[in-house]
């Protein structure tokens, strides 16, 4: 499991351990092709958004596609980049899809 924290402090990253959450994130197409996985289990402050998510997983993958390219789906429904994500969620990032 991962744990994405913005503080390089151990005494604050042992004050937030009561405030972390654990997610699953999913990938598809070009981003599980850059993540080298399908699916990582991460763990991340309660106060995570689902933006501040992505920059996170966009710098430590070196994701290609900027968030204005992309749609998030939380729990298997479409969400919002404003949305809350709580303990146990499931996260997708998806990329466009071309049709036709």
């Amino acid at each position: 499991m991962s744990t994405l924290l913005e503080s390089n402090n151990h005494t604050d990253i042992d004050n937030n351990i009561s405030t972390m959450m654990d997610i699953t994130v999913l990938y598809f197409a070009s981003l599980a092709d850059e993540a080298h996985c399908h699916e990582e289990k991460i763990t991340v402050p309660q106060s995570t958004s689902l933006t501040g998510l992505y920059q996170q997983l966009r710098q430590k993958h070196r994701f290609s596609r900027p968030q204005s390219e992309l749609r998030v789906a939380v729990n298997d429904y479409f969400a919002k980049w404003t949305d809350e994500i709580n303990h146990g969620d499931s996260v997708v990032f998806i990329t466009p899809v071309a049709g036709g």
